[in-house]
């Protein structure tokens, strides 16, 4: 019998193994990213997701349009609304993403998505792949970016979190060897390694950062782990004029906090599991994890989504209408900066930063003792309209 199992289990590892290689090749043959000033019209999909996703991505994508009004009546932008990513369309075709829907996601050069519901064990939903997952995989969205910023903290830290492989790239693939044993599988490649290490080296120069700061467990997870950071570390050495660190994950959750070393940290660079965590850990200086916006960048494709979940609480307790859309805001910000538009980008970022921080004349609690999302979407474009004279 046990012969039997662990027979199964190889099998099912050969498989994943090819399907990688298959991957790893596929990354190498691609090419350049888009450019958007050579494109007629850019096309931007708006998916808002389950949970609370519709009511703040229709919000930020009325934003959006706001602040691209020009663009839209020039043709040079369109927004294309996109549904069906629902956890229940999902559970009924059984896919992450389903066929119809991917189809129109792969017909945008950019888009707005709202969080997702991702089944987990004990629901009652079936074991389906995060929809997130699945896109960046789909999408090819290798890069996870991630600003946080708290001016008076001396805080300034984009993080790039590797977004295809690590311990997600085969999440939903596991095996079950017996009932006694499970197993589950990290991914690493050369090339998935090299495109991110590149990305935020690229950037740190762009912005003048001095520090790139590598983050890893490679003292445990030797492998996978060990062969990121030899990678991030020989690409740092075409960087001569920013300083490489290395950290291990554990010590860098606790100097987060600490506050004589946070301010030395500048742009970090680091596998999928860990930049998930810590990026959420990281929000929590400027207000929680409905304040930070998420870039999921590739080569073709973009999308660009709050860090949050999809909230279905708010949406049982009849509070969806109340909830925040400041996440997705600052996601909507990072599209604006990724199809060319700074300006832009910069003038809503400043709108937020007053309307969240500064002016403060409405706000948003989630409950009826706060302004609704609509509301202060109205309070963002006004805020918009008067920076602007």
């Amino acid at each position: 019998m046990r012969e039997a199992e662990i027979k199964n289990a190889v099998e099912k590892f050969e498989t994943l193994v090819r399907s990688q290689l298959d991957r790893s090749d596929t990354i190498k043959a691609q090419k350049d990213f888009v450019d958007f000033e050579a494109l007629d019209k850019i096309v931007i999909g708006v998916c808002g997701g389950d949970g609370i996703g519709p009511i703040i991505t229709k919000e930020s994508a009325r934003v959006l349009e706001h602040m691209l009004k020009d663009d839209v009546k020039a043709g040079k932008v369109e927004f294309k609304v996109i549904d069906g990513l629902t956890i229940e369309n999902r559970a009924e075709v059984m896919k992450a993403i389903p066929d119809d829907v991917l189809e129109e996601l792969k017909s945008c050069h950019v888009i707005l998505k709202g969080p997702t519901t991702t089944p987990q064990a004990g629901d009652n939903w079936p074991n389906i792949e995060s929809a997130n997952v699945a896109m960046r995989k789909e999408l090819d969205l290798f890069a996870n970016i991630r600003p946080v910023r708290v001016p008076e903290q001396g805080i300034d830290w984009t993080f790039f979190r590797e977004n295809t492989e690590g311990a997600y790239a085969v999440g939903s693939l596991g095996v079950n060897v017996t009932d006694d044993l499970a197993l589950d599988f990290v991914v690493t490649t050369t090339e998935g390694t090299e495109r991110i290490a590149k990305l935020a080296y690229d950037y740190a120069r762009k912005n003048k950062k001095e520090r790139v700061s590598i983050i890893t467990k490679a003292n445990v997870i030797k492998t996978t782990d060990g062969k990121f950071l030899n990678i991030c570390k020989d690409i740092g050495k075409g960087y001569p004029e920013i300083i490489t660190d290395e950290w291990y994950i554990d010590i860098t959750t606790a100097k987060l906090i600490d506050e004589k070393r946070r301010t030395d940290f500048k742009v970090f660079v680091l596998p999928n599991l860990y930049g998930d965590i810590i990026t959420d850990e990281a929000a929590e200086f400027q207000g929680g994890v409905g304040t930070a916006g998420s870039a999921n960048i590739g080569k073709r494709y973009a999308m660009f989504e709050a860090i949050h979940g999809s909230a279905p609480r708010m949406i049982n307790e009849g509070r969806g209408d109340y909830a925040d859309p400041c996440s997705m805001l600052r996601a909507s910000a990072l599209l604006l900066s990724h199809i060319g538009r700074q300006d832009k980008a910069d003038l809503l970022e400043r709108a937020l930063d007053i309307c969240m921080y500064e002016e403060k004349s409405i706000a948003i609690t989630g409950r009826e003792n706060g302004c609704t999302c609509r509301e202060f979407g109205d309070y963002v474009m006004e805020t918009v309209k008067k920076i602007n004279g």
